[in-house]
C-alpha cells in the first residue's frame, strides 16, 4: 500500500510540474464532451475524454499483469 501511495503522489506530483504543457494537448475538448456557457456559468463535462483515458488506463494495465 505505501508503493502504491508513493507512485501516487509523483505522479500527482508530475502532472502538477508538467501542467503548463499539458494543458495546450486538445484533450478535453474532443467531439462528445459536453460544455454549457452562460452568462456567468460554465459547465464543462469531458465525457468522451474519460472514456478515451479510462480505456488507456484498462489496456496499459492489462499489458503489465499479462
Amino acid at each position: 500500500m505505501q508503493k502504491f501511495l508513493f507512485g501516487l503522489a509523483i505522479t500527482a506530483l508530475l502532472l502538477g510540474l508538467l501542467w503548463p504543457w499539458i494543458d495546450k494537448i486538445p484533450f478535453g475538448r474532443l467531439p462528445g464532451d459536453i460544455v454549457v456557457e452562460r452568462e456567468n456559468f460554465r459547465f464543462h463535462l469531458p465525457l468522451t475524454s474519460m472514456l478515451l483515458v479510462s480505456a488507456l488506463i484498462t489496456l496499459i494495465l492489462w499489458l503489465i499483469r499479462r
